[in-house]
């Protein structure tokens, strides 16, 4: 109808097509539209007339139109639409050039993806192309050449996959437009050729660099070499990692043309070089072969050329800079001017700030050359800070910004147990040049430009985050231009915000008493921010005024300086906030935090305005929003020295906070107990018991194993109560206690929560008090093992809960020594009483190890019989807990037991194995001054044992040399590795082994000898014997994992060993009948496992030092292994797709066929359940892989991976995984994500 409609005699009043075109698109709009073919061909007729409908906005609908109507109509409607567009854009009809070419842009970006298989796409693309690729060539009219080129731009960017055809027509098509008398073609032909290069195959992309090369050696003339650079460095921006292989001719011709007298052409050689920097290394993903060569060329250059102004002397600036700041404006544009030379002319700044950029991206990119940067760059940068063109210097100082970052010392736990000493010489570099920086900044502070303040700041600010305390000397320079940013009435917000910042950053980083001189002048403005009527400003100066209170004050020192007189400033501005209701969430909190820390700091100054403010408080705590914050305060105030009078709130406030461990907050829990913690320590007096009975109820709840934490802090609360109010201890009712004992017999128990407990239990025998007494709680402690008479309750018990027990048994013997004979007596009849079920056993043994570990027990004359008897028995938990308790027995009486213990390891073989985890206990356990005697002894014994052929034994026996050398590292470490030589591979593999227990994630005497000798054990990766290859890997990966600085720099020597264990050896693969079946073993298997966990924790510790490439080779190989070496290669895939993207890119297509064989495996139907399961996990681990591949930028221009995509899609059984997968990601954080399989 509406066609009709339109092409009736309404034609002629334009408001009624207009209205009737709007009607049609909503119509078109709507999903539930059918249209036949009749009325598809008379919409599309239609809408094509609209379009050159004389009156503007119809024409703009129409265009609208076409959007929605491409998904709903036949293929070759679509064509027809195109057609038309085209030759329209084409005609002599210039009316009809702009609407037609945004039309055809309309059309692609509504194309359906190439990965969703539909041949409509490509049949299209290639119809448009072949019309586009005519209008360029002809050069006839520049506007429909340059719509042409960005409607190819807009195909190639959406769509170049599906081009793939025509890639070689479109490159021809372009290349002349780079000589185009126009500029603006050449730009556009140059967007395009980046877009271009992304699909386009190997060929395609040679003879496009092949071509650019050879037209810069020619140098025809300066414009077109300015522009074929620029062509450099677009395809540089899209393709990095492709333009790596032809650096070596590009670059060397680039830095020719930097000598050129041409300021455009240098500023588009320095861009080039940036873009080369960036993208080869773009997410650490290195390529240095390609680029490593040429740094320190280009860095030359950016230095030699940021200094560059031929046409402006700075030597005379002291006396200018005042006129100068005057009349500068920061030209941005270059302008032509008739008369005599202007400054207008002047482009120099344009090379400065290219160099400067290029700078930043060497500096970002190179943390191995911090060094030299400190050398040559910094010094040089800082000189500069003087720039005059504000641009420039925004620049400069971004890219020092930037330095400082790669300088700030890497907070992880990889690193922070790792300190070597060479990452201390940047900084002690960087300190020696602070006086220059400041000198370079402080007249900068108080400039009329709000840019350049900001850049001084942030500079700084960063500064004072990477050296704390280096700006000590320097802040009676500072100060001023903080106070003149603050006060000035001209600054934006943004100004004041960045500058409280930086004081923030400064009062955090520096001593108190570098302040003292300067509070009279920085008090003022700060305080005068507090009342600004906008939030961010206020809620940052109360976190400054927060901080500066500590600086007034500080409490834990001795302080000269007279905090009075500046009460009178802080208080007022600060509780006007604290009162107000109608204010911003964050002002609230801060002005909460910042009160807390007034009153805590400087409350004995308030006199009467004290409890009016505590009062308040009091109101903020009942208000769900601000409770939070407020307990948090009150901890401050309750924990401050000043011993502050909270009695009158206590009354009220208790049973408040006591009503917040029943809320459903895990932090409002957790802050309550701390707070609650401190009021009972500090303000005992002031409680009554009703008080401390309505906290008492509540805390059962909180004491359970299903969030240890905050079981842990209860715990310690109780701990508290226990020891400042032992008479209320008595009305701790059996429910908390109940909780508590569950807990012990929880497998789930460790750590703090245990000590938390254990301390508790100490506390409580010490109350006194009847009806918790010794006897009474180790019979609740012990009872679940005891009434194990019936073998169901012991069953109950999980092995970490017998070890909790006998934690808690040896805290209470140690707190009552006077039970301990009879306990321990009672122990060791239980374990000669044959009725004793296991269970009671080992429960008596492990009390006895953890007692005997603290108290010597040598008065209990049976205990080695006892204990060895026990090493006979047929329980192999019996066996293992006697073993444990005569190695801690030992440890508290070395003198008696050692000997007994290593005369009993020579004469009873049969015993050997757990006499040897005894001695494992004693040197893991005991003070090295006390081993000392005995280690001559232990070593020789330890060495006899070495090339037992049990590999248990062995593994227990280089347990214990490993700890032992650790004993003695500089006498000991030498006689491991000269064992290295033995004959025996038994023997070589334990002292590789002993060696794997001698590196721990703590840094130790040992490291700096390991260091020297490490690469001697590792040649063990070369060694003949297979055995002794795995274990040398096992202690390489041990070492990448906890300390990496002591492999970092044999990594070159020792990779080509770890990847060669990678292989599959075909030697190794036997077959094994197996009744009428044949097995097949691959006994080289575990071998390549282990070689390729070391690659995958290389991957977190090493990363800078691996060359990527060769990396991945053995990664593909992997890929086709067997299902162990799959699974771990497609966490590792996962993984490189976060670090090296565009490493990953380049080997697509080769890495994608292996998960693609993977993900369409078909299980033989008659296969037994755990095949069928194995290759579900491994679809699974593969489809991971291929979620985190899909997270690379541009992967989806990649038509292998496009291809894969629309596989995956169009096949029910991989869509359904990949959506649970995507679903799994999504609901982790991040970081974990990649880790599950």
């Amino acid at each position: 109808h509406l066609c009709l409609y339109i092409s009736q005699s309404t034609f002629a009043i334009s408001s009624f097509r207009f209205m009737a075109t709007n009607d049609l698109m909503m119509e078109l709009q709507k999903d539930s539209i059918k249209l036949d073919e009749d009325s598809e061909k008379k919409v599309v007729k239609m809408l094509l007339k609209l379009l050159e409908d004389k009156n503007g906005e119809v024409q703009n609908l129409a265009v609208k139109c076409l959007g929605p109507l491409v998904g709903k109509v036949k293929e070759y409607q679509v064509e027809t639409i195109v057609d038309t567009l085209c030759t329209n854009m084409l005609s002599d009809k210039e009316q009809l050039w702009d609407i037609s070419s945004i039309g055809l842009k309309t059309v692609i970006s509504e194309l359906p993806p190439a990965s969703t298989g539909s041949a409509m796409t490509a049949n299209v693309c290639k119809k448009i192309t072949a019309q586009l690729t005519g209008a360029i060539g002809k050069q006839e009219d520049v506007s429909v050449q340059l719509e042409a080129l960005d409607i190819l731009s807009d195909m190639l960017s959406r769509l170049g996959g599906t081009l793939y055809s025509f890639h070689s027509s479109i490159l021809n098509c372009l290349l002349p437009q780079l000589t185009s008398p126009r500029l603006a073609v050449r730009k556009r032909a140059i967007i395009a050729l980046g877009h271009l290069v992304l699909t386009c195959s190997g060929n395609i992309f040679s003879e496009l660099t092949e071509h650019l090369l050879a037209e810069l050696k020619r140098n025809e003339s300066t414009s077109t070499t300015r522009t074929y650079i620029q062509c450099v460095a677009g395809i540089s921006r899209q393709a990095g990692h492709r333009i790596g292989e032809h650096l070596e001719k590009i670059i060397p011709l680039i830095v020719r043309y930097c000598n050129v007298e041409d300021d455009e052409l240098r500023e588009y050689c320095f861009q080039a070089f940036e873009s080369f920097v960036r993208r080869i290394f773009i997410c650490r993903d290195r390529c240095p072969k390609e680029i490593d060569p040429h740094i320190p060329n280009v860095m030359e250059l950016c230095l030699k050329y940021i200094t560059f102004d031929p046409n402006y002397n700075y030597d005379n600036e002291e006396e200018e800079e005042e006129e100068m700041m005057e009349t500068e404006n920061g030209e941005d544009e270059e302008q032509e001017s008739d008369d005599e030379y202007s400054d207008d002319d002047d482009i120099s700044w344009k090379v400065r700030r290219s160099a400067a950029k290029c700078l930043e991206a060497i500096v970002s990119s190179r943390h191995d050359l911090l060094q030299d940067f400190y050398k040559t760059l910094s010094p040089v940068l800082i000189s500069r800070f003087k720039e005059r063109e504000e641009n420039v210097r925004a620049d400069i100082f971004s890219a020092y910004i930037s330095l400082l970052k790669q300088t700030l010392p890497i907070q992880s736990w990889l690193h922070a147990s790792d300190a070597s000493g060479k990452d201390d010489v940047p900084l002690t570099m960087l300190q020696k040049q602070v006086p220059n920086i400041v000198k370079a900044l402080h007249k900068q502070l108080k400039e009329k430009s709000i840019k350049s303040r900001q850049g001084c700041f942030s500079l700084l600010t960063e500064l004072a985050n990477v050296l704390p305390g280096c700006l000590a000397d320097h802040i009676p320079a500072l100060v001023p231009g903080i106070v003149f940013s603050l006060a000035d009435k001209s600054s934006s917000s943004n100004m004041r915000i960045d500058t409280l910042s930086f004081l923030h950053v400064l009062l955090c980083n520096h001593q108190p008493e570098v302040f003292h001189p300067h509070i009279k002048s920085l008090l003022p403005p700060v305080v005068t921010c507090i009342g600004d009527p906008f939030y961010k400003i206020t809620s940052e100066a109360l976190l400054v005024t927060q901080q500066l209170v500590k600086v007034i004050r500080p409490l834990g020192k001795s302080c000269t300086f007279d905090a009075k007189p500046y009460v009178k400033d802080l208080f007022p501005g600060t509780l006007k906030r604290l009162k107000a209701a109608d204010i911003d969430q964050e002002v609230k909190e801060r002005a909460i935090s910042c009160m807390g820390q007034i009153i805590c700091n400087l409350g004995d100054h308030l006199s009467t305005d004290l409890q009016p403010t505590l009062k308040i408080f009091l109101e903020r705590l009942k208000n769900e929003i601000t409770r939070l914050t407020t307990v948090k305060a009150l901890t401050l105030i309750a924990s401050s020295p000043l011993k502050i009078n909270l009695r009158p709130i206590l009354g009220e406030g208790f049973p408040i906070l006591a009503s917040f461990l029943r809320k459903n907050q895990r932090a409002l829990k957790l802050s309550t107990l701390t707070a609650l913690d401190i009021l009972v320590k500090n303000y005992s007096d002031s409680l009554q018991p009703a008080m401390i009975e309505s906290v008492l109820t509540e805390l059962p709840a909180l004491i359970t194993e299903n969030d240890m934490h905050v079981s842990q802090v209860a715990i310690m609360f109780l701990t508290t109560l226990a020891k400042v109010y032992p008479s209320c201890i008595s009305k701790i009712s059996g429910s908390v206690l109940a909780e508590i004992f569950q807990l012990v017999h929880s497998p789930l128990l460790q750590g703090g929560a245990l000590n938390a407990i254990i301390d508790f239990f100490q506390a409580l025998v010490l109350t006194k008090t009847t009806t918790m007494g010794y006897s009474e709680l180790m019979k609740q402690l012990t009872a679940p093992i005891y009434s194990s008479g019936s073998a169901e309750a012991s069953v109950m018990l999980h092995k970490q809960a017998y070890y909790s027990v006998a934690k808690c048994v040896a805290a209470l013997s140690s707190a009552c020594p006077k039970e301990v004979p009879a306990i321990v007596n009672q122990f060791v009849q239980d374990v000669k009483n044959p009725k004793s079920s296991s269970a009671v056993k080992v429960l008596a043994f492990l009390s006895l190890a953890e007692m005997g570990r603290t108290m010597n027990l040598s008065a209990q004359r049976e205990l080695k019989t006892v204990i060895l008897e026990a090493f006979s028995s047929p329980s192999e938990e019996v066996k293992s807990a006697a073993s444990y308790a005569l190695g801690n027995i030992s440890v508290g009486n070395l003198k008696e037991y050692l000997p007994f213990m290593l005369k009993e390891i020579g004469s009873q073989p049969k015993r050997q194995y757990l006499l040897l985890h005894s001695l494992k206990e004693v040197i893991s356990s005991s003070p090295a001054n006390g081993l000392k005697p005995y280690v001559e002894d232990i070593w020789a014994l330890l060495f006899k044992h070495c090339e037992c052929t049990e590999e248990g034994t062995r593994n227990v026996v280089a347990e214990c040399l490993g700890k032992l050398t650790l004993v003695n590292p500089s006498e000991l470490l030498p006689r491991l590795k000269k064992q290295l030589s033995s004959g025996s591979p038994h023997a070589r593999s334990t002292v590789v082994t002993a060696i794997k227990f001698t590196i721990a994630d703590q840094p130790q005497p040992i490291d700096a000898l390991l260091k020297g000798c490490i690469g001697d054990f590792l040649k063990t990766l070369q060694d003949p014997d297979l055995n002794v290859r795995r274990v040398a890997l096992a202690m390489f990966n041990s070492a990448a994992h906890n300390k990496p600085s002591l492999i970092r720099d044999l990594l070159n020597a020792v990779l080509p060993s770890l990847y060669n264990e990678t292989n599959v050896r075909r030697e190794l693969i036997r077959e094994v009948e197996m009744g009428p079946f044949k097995h097949t073993v691959d006994d080289g298997l575990d071998v390549r496992k282990a070689a390729f966990e070391c690659m995958y924790t290389l991957l977190e510790s090493c990363l800078d030092r691996l060359d990527i490439y060769e990396y991945l080779n053995h990664v593909e190989d992997g890929l086709k292994d067997h299902y162990d070496i799959r699974m771990l290669t497609f966490i590792m895939l996962a993984r490189l797709s976060t670090l090296c993207p565009s490493a990953v890119l380049q080997r697509l297509e080769r890495l994608i066929e292996p998960l693609r064989a993977t993900c369409s495996t078909k299980v033989k139907a008659g296969s037994v359940k755990q095949e069928f399961e194995k290759q579900d996990e491994l679809k699974r681990s593969a489809m991971r892989a291929v979620a985190a591949l899909l997270t690379i930028p541009e992967v989806e221009k990649s038509p292998a991976m496009a291809e894969f995509s629309s596989q995956i899609r169009s096949n029910p059984e991989m869509a359904s995984l990949f959506e649970s997968i995507q679903k799994d990601s999504a609901s982790l954080p991040a970081s974990e994500s990649m880790d599950m399989s």
